[in-house]
Formats: C-alpha cells, structure tokens, sequence
C-alpha cells in the first residue's frame, strides 16, 4: 500500500495538507472565507483554524465544507499525494490575485484544462439569458429540429424536488435553490449526451454550476430587450421575484445589467428583440450549426 505522505509526518503535518486542500477549493470556488463559513454553516473562526492547520474538524463538519465546495468529501481527505510545490505555488500566485484576476484566472484554467470534448459540447445546446427571453419555446422548437430531448431545468428540480419553485425558495432560500439546480444539472449531463436544456435566468449568478454548463454545453445567450422581458413574463403569468413592486422594470432592468457580463460568457448570442419566433428560431439555427 502506499504511504500516506500526509499521516507519514504525524497528525500535524496531515491537518496542515487539509487545510491547504480546503483553502485551495475555496480560492477555485471563487468564494470568500466569509462566503464558505455562511455556504456550509461553519463558524469563519473554525475555517479560518482549518484552513491554517489548526482544526481537529469532525467528518461531519468536513462533509458540510465538501457540500459547499460542491466537490466531493474524499477530495479533501484523499491520501493521494498532491505536487506540494506546484499546487502551493499556484495557490500562492491565486491569492494574491484580485478578484476580477481570479476570476480571468480560472476562465483560463477552464478553457485549457476544463473544457470536455468539443464534439460531446456540441451535442448538448444549453440556453440562458434572463426570463421571458424566449428561451422554452425556442428550445422546444430546436431540440424538435434536430430530433432530441428538450429539458427545461426548472421543471427537472420541480420533478425531482416533488415541489414548485415558489415553495422550493420558500421552504430553503437561495442557496437551497442552487444546490438542487446543480443537482439537477449533473444528473441532467450524466443522462442525456444530446439535448437541448433551458436553464433558469439565475443559473449564471452560481459560479461552479455556470461554469460546468459552459463546459459541459455549447451556450448561447437568448437576448431581449427589458420591455419584451417584462411583457413576456406578465403574460406568462409569472412575475417573480417583481411582484408587487412598483419599479419593477427598473428592478428588472438592474438584473439584466448585472448578468450582462455572465450571459455574454456564452459560445453565442441570439437577440430576439423585435425579431418573430421563426426568425428567431433561424438565427439560433446558424449559430448552433456554425459551432
């Protein structure tokens, strides 16, 4: 059997290892210490102990970090040994970057190492862009045109939560919503090797679930103009989470700033403002079939 390099130094050097492997997923997370203690419901001190080699964290509390990171628990106790010098070099250089560095860091990292195999990515076209941008009804439509399954996200976390979205953001909050939806996601990706997927608007406000989806899916960025958002979902009868809000469009119009620069991360963009269905429908054709 292989020596455990970690315990081989005693328990010391084995807490120290931990502790680098969980700042080290934290860094790639992209999350703050303060952002990983409230994700996983560890106090920031007790972090802060771990990640410098000074916790005697219980497996529990290790599964909650583990379930935060959205990696699995043995990648943070795995006895495998780790390139020390290159890893804490490279998590040296990841600290000290700001955080638009760290986040053009990690996109680099993605599109050399991350990236599936460019034929699997091509066979799943996945959909984003903020509600009421046409996303459903031009997936249908595609995945009917090239004969696979269309999957709308938010009906898969329903199915499988037994729950509607309204009761699932009641019942859990934001954060629970996004644990499901990834859940979903990857159950999603190891099902289906051909689809169509419309993901929900928030998706992109997730970083490891966005970034599995462009890594995993050819993206394309469904755009509308804020009145065509609006007036499209008020006849859907769905105006979360704008109900009841006088400046709603002023609300709705903030989100789509926001997202702006996480929608326009996608392989391509179809603007359909002013533009019909069928015309529509022809210009995600050419951009999917141009991939």
């Amino acid at each position: 059997m292989a020596s455990n390099p970690d315990f081989g130094a005693g328990p010391s050097a084995y807490l120290e290892g931990l502790g680098e492997r969980v700042r080290g997923a934290r860094l790639l997370a992209g999350l703050s210490r303060k952002a990983l203690a409230q994700r996983s419901d560890v106090s920031e001190r007790y972090l802060a102990q771990l990640e410098h080699g000074q916790g005697n964290i219980s497996i529990l509390l290790l599964r909650q970090l583990a379930d935060a990171l959205q990696i699995p628990v043995e990648r943070l106790v795995s006895d495998r040994a780790e390139p020390v010098d290159a890893l804490s070099s490279t998590l040296d250089l990841l600290r000290s970057l700001g955080p638009e560095q760290l986040d053009q860091a990690r996109q680099s990292l993605l599109r050399q190492f991350g990236r599936a195999d460019p034929q699997a990515r091509r066979a799943r076209i996945a959909l984003v862009g903020l509600r009421g941008a046409g996303k459903s009804s031009l997936g249908a439509s595609l995945a009917q045109r090239r004969g696979v399954a269309f999957i709308e996200l938010d009906r898969e976390i329903e199915r499988e939560s037994g729950l509607s979205l309204s009761a699932i953001f009641d019942l859990y909050g934001p954060e629970g919503f996004r644990r499901l939806e990834r859940a979903s996601l990857d159950r999603v990706l190891e099902r289906d090797t051909q689809a169509v997927i419309a993901t929900g608007g928030g998706i992109v406000s997730e970083p490891a679930t966005f970034e599995r989806l462009l890594s995993t899916c050819f993206t394309v960025w469904i755009k509308a103009s804020p009145r065509e958002h609006m007036d499209r979902v008020l006849a859907q009868g769905d105006t979360r989470p704008m109900s009841n809000t006088p400046e709603a469009m002023a609300d709705l119009e903030a989100i789509l700033r926001r997202r702006e620069g996480l929608y326009a991360r996608a392989d391509a963009m179809v603007d359909t403002a002013g533009r019909t269905q069928e015309a529509s429908l022809e210009d995600l054709n050419t951009a999917v079939q141009a991939s």
